[in-house]
C-alpha cells in the first residue's frame, strides 16, 4: 500500500496541510472523518474533469452517503451569480466541508462561497459588502466552512487567503481579502493532473517560475530563506515541467513541479518581497485574454532584458542564470537548441526554456496587436508590481519598451 505523506505547505505555519503519495479519494475520505471530523461533503468539480473523467464516481464511491452535493463547472474568473448559487446549495443540504477539484476559478469560488456563508449573504449587493471598497462592512465574520483542494493547474492559488470574484454585470473583479479563508487542506495528486491539458499545465508552471525569478531578482525585501525556497522551487519546477513536457505519464516529474510550486508560493510571499513588471503588466493583459500562465510565458524574459539593460539587477540575475544553467536537463535543452550557452544572460535562457516547452512568447499569439499597447502600458502604470520592478515603471514609454519586445 502506498504511504501518504502530510506535512504544513510552509514552515512556521500549520495550515494549509499538503497531502500526497495516495490517490485524492483515499485521502479525502481520510482527512474528512481524521482532520475535519466532517460528514456531509459538497463538491465543487471542473466541467472538463467531470465530462473527461471518472472524477465523480470515484468520489461516490468512496464518499457514499456523505457526498451530499456537486457542482459541476465554474466559469472563469469567478462570477458572483454563480458563487451565490453555490452558497445557496450547501445551506439547503446542510454541507460541513467543501471539496474543489480543479483549477483556481474554482479555489476562489469556494473561498467566497466559505465568507458568504459566514455572514448570511445571499444577494450580489450583499456579497459587495465582503468585497475590498466603499461599501465593506465594518465587521465582517470569518469563514467556519472547512474547505480541502485538489489543484489541476501549477497556479498555486490554493495557498493563500485572497480570493478575486467578477461581479457579473460590470464584469469588474473585485478583491475578498482578510478575514477570508483559504483551504485547509491540498491534496497533490500527480495521476489527476496528467489529465490537465498540456497548455494549462506547463503555462501555469512558468507562472510558478515567474515567481521564483521575480523573487531572487528582487532588490528589496529578500531573504535568505525566501532565496533559498525559491532556488528550491527553481529546480524541481523547470526540469520537472521539461521532463512533462517529453512524457505526460511520468508521475514522478508532475509530483516534483507540484512540490515546486508550493515553494514558489513560500518564496515570494515570505517577508516583503516586492515583485517585478513581469506580474504587473500581466494583470492588465487578462482582460484582453491572455491566461495568468500565459502572461509570464510571453513577458518573464523581456521584463529580465529590460532590468539588466538598465543596469538594475545584474547581479541578482547572474546569479540566477548560473543556478539554471548548472542542471543537466537545462543545458542539455541548451545544447540541443545550439545556444551558445558563454554569450547568453537569464532572459535568453528563459527565452529557450519557455519555448522547449511550446508555450506563446509574443502578444501576436493572442491576437493583441499594437492597437493595443497603448491602454495596456497606461493600465500597468497603475499596478503595484510595476512600481516594485527593480527598474520602477513611472513612465508610459517605459512599459512600451518592455511591449515591444514580445509584440
Amino acid at each position: 500500500m502506498p504511504e501518504e505523506t502530510v506535512r504544513p505547505a510552509f514552515e512556521g505555519r500549520e495550515r494549509p496541510l499538503i497531502s500526497y503519495g495516495i490517490a485524492f479519494p483515499a485521502a479525502t475520505a481520510r482527512h474528512l472523518t481524521d482532520t475535519f471530523k466532517a460528514s456531509r461533503v459538497y463538491v465543487v468539480c471542473s466541467g472538463s474533469l467531470a465530462r473527461n473523467t471518472d472524477v465523480i464516481a470515484q468520489l461516490e464511491t468512496t464518499l457514499g452517503p456523505k457526498l451530499v452535493g456537486r457542482r459541476i463547472g465554474m466559469q472563469s474568473h469567478t462570477l458572483w451569480s454563480e458563487v451565490l448559487e453555490i452558497t445557496q446549495d450547501i445551506r439547503t443540504v446542510h454541507a460541513d466541508l467543501l471539496l474543489t477539484v480543479g483549477a483556481g476559478s474554482l479555489t476562489d469560488g469556494a473561498k467566497i462561497v466559505a465568507l458568504a456563508l459566514a455572514n448570511e449573504v445571499s444577494t450580489p449587493e450583499e456579497l459587495e459588502t465582503l468585497a475590498s471598497g466603499p461599501k465593506q462592512r465594518k465587521e465582517i465574520r470569518a469563514p467556519t466552512l472547512p474547505i480541502v483542494s485538489v489543484p489541476t493547474s501549477l497556479s498555486a492559488g490554493e495557498y493563500s487567503n485572497f480570493a478575486g470574484g467578477t461581479e457579473d454585470k460590470s464584469k469588474r473583479k473585485h478583491s475578498f481579502q482578510a478575514p477570508t479563508r483559504g483551504p485547509q487542506l491540498v491534496i497533490l495528486d500527480p495521476e489527476l493532473v496528467k489529465t490537465t491539458p498540456d497548455s494549462i499545465w506547463l503555462s501555469t508552471g512558468v507562472r510558478a517560475i515567474d515567481h521564483c525569478v521575480e523573487t531572487l531578482c528582487a532588490v528589496a525585501g529578500t531573504t535568505e530563506k525566501s532565496d533559498n525556497l525559491a532556488r528550491r522551487g527553481l529546480s524541481q519546477l523547470v526540469p520537472g515541467l521539461l521532463r512533462c513536457k517529453k512524457d505526460r505519464a511520468d508521475s514522478d516529474a508532475h509530483l516534483q513541479c507540484q512540490l515546486g510550486s508550493v515553494d514558489a508560493m513560500a518564496a515570494c510571499t515570505s517577508g516583503s518581497i516586492e515583485l517585478g513588471a513581469s506580474h504587473g503588466i500581466g494583470h492588465q493583459l487578462g482582460p484582453l485574454g491572455v491566461g495568468h500562465g500565459e502572461t509570464s510565458c510571453i513577458l518573464l524574459p523581456a521584463v529580465c532584458k529590460f532590468n539588466a539593460k538598465h543596469n538594475a539587477n545584474r547581479e541578482q540575475q547572474d546569479k540566477v542564470r548560473e543556478f539554471l544553467i548548472q542542471d543537466p536537463v537545462v543545458l542539455e535543452v541548451l545544447r540541443g537548441r545550439s545556444v551558445t550557452v558563454e554569450t547568453s544572460d537569464l532572459g535568453d535562457i528563459l527565452d529557450v526554456i519557455i519555448r522547449e516547452l511550446g508555450m506563446p512568447r509574443s502578444l501576436s499569439d493572442f491576437h493583441v496587436g499594437r492597437d493595443k499597447l497603448d491602454v495596456l502600458a497606461e493600465n500597468s502604470l497603475h499596478d503595484r508590481w510595476c512600481k516594485t520592478n527593480p527598474v520602477p515603471l513611472k513612465e508610459k514609454e517605459q512599459v512600451l519598451e518592455i511591449l515591444e519586445m514580445v509584440v
